[in-house]
């Protein structure tokens, strides 16, 4: 009868491994799931040179509005 338990015991926590291993597993791919979905759903890195055109223009502006605050000419 004692072997009998043992056995179940065995079983039973092999049982409770095997879930809470397949639970981390999903949980590992649902993850990069969500990484990969917010990979792709970013605009590009490196921007057209109309925005960095359009982002040097409004750089001046703003140090031209700097040199205007602190009383400088510009």
């Amino acid at each position: 009868m004692t072997a009998l338990v043992w056995a179940a015991a065995a079983l039973a926590i092999t049982g409770m491994i095997s879930f809470a291993a397949l639970k981390g597993w999903r949980g590992w791919l649902d993850l990069k799931r969500y990484e990969i979905a917010a990979d792709r759903s970013t605009p590009e890195a490196d921007p057209t040179p109309g925005v960095r055109i359009e982002m040097a223009d409004i750089k001046e502006r703003l140090r031209k509005l700097e040199a205007i605050a602190t009383g400088v000419d510009p």
